[in-house]
């Protein structure tokens, strides 16, 4: 499973928030809102989010293996 909790952390420790993210950067809400339910989004976002919080990736994205995959 794919999962953002590490996007939020990060963005926590920066200067933004969902409301600069989506007046200041132009991300759209409903990115947001993806992140938070967990939904896939494009590595083109993943990106852009390094950018803005000039982070590596790991500090936007992890992977939780499925237990019942394994």
């Amino acid at each position: 499973m794919i999962d953002y909790k590490p996007f939020w952390d990060t963005l926590e420790k920066s200067d933004d928030n969902w409301y600069t993210l989506t007046h200041k950067h132009n991300i759209n809400s409903a990115t947001l809102h993806r992140l938070k339910h967990n939904l896939p989004i494009s590595t083109v976002t993943i990106d852009l989010f390094c950018k803005i919080l000039h982070c590596e990736v790991s500090d936007i994205i992890r992977y939780i293996p499925d237990e019942k995959q394994q």
